[in-house]
């Protein structure tokens, strides 16, 4: 099977997943105005990745130094420990870092969102008062 036949086949099969969704609250498609999200619970979102980026930042690589050092030692000692630790630790690196960068984000995608979206608020609100301004001069 080809790579585009297995492609369609899992996009057919997952729409007919979504599609089986009963609609009303907390239920899928269809209907389309039961789930509602306001800017408070996307700033809470936010918050939240951003409290994490800060805690896992302060606690991902406090190791790293001691890691290195350990690892040199096993290493100059003859044991195959030491480059499979730094192995280990090169890996914890860089899962981290795209941890943190996923949050850093999901943080300021979430903060654009909310702004953009209050803009567009006051956009709306404000050609709306217009218009209404200019049906009383016709």
């Amino acid at each position: 099977m080809s790579f585009d036949e297995e492609w369609r086949q899992l996009r057919e099969a997952a729409a007919m997943r979504l599609n089986s969704v009963p609609d009303g609250p907390g239920g899928g498609s269809g209907g389309g105005d039961d789930y509602v999200v306001t800017a408070p619970d996307l700033k809470a979102v936010g918050n939240e990745a951003q409290e994490l980026f800060h805690w896992f930042e302060a606690d991902a690589f406090h190791a790293g130094a001691q890691t290195d050092t350990a690892s040199k030692e096993l290493d100059k000692d003859g044991f195959l420990t030491g480059s499979a630790m730094w192995t280990m630790w090169d890996t914890w690196r860089t899962q981290a870092e795209t941890l943190l960068s996923a949050c850093a984000h999901i943080h300021n995608h979430l903060e654009d969102t909310v702004i953009t979206h209050a803009n567009h608020e006051e956009q709306l609100v404000t050609n709306f008062s217009v218009s209404l301004i200019n049906d009383h001069f016709k």
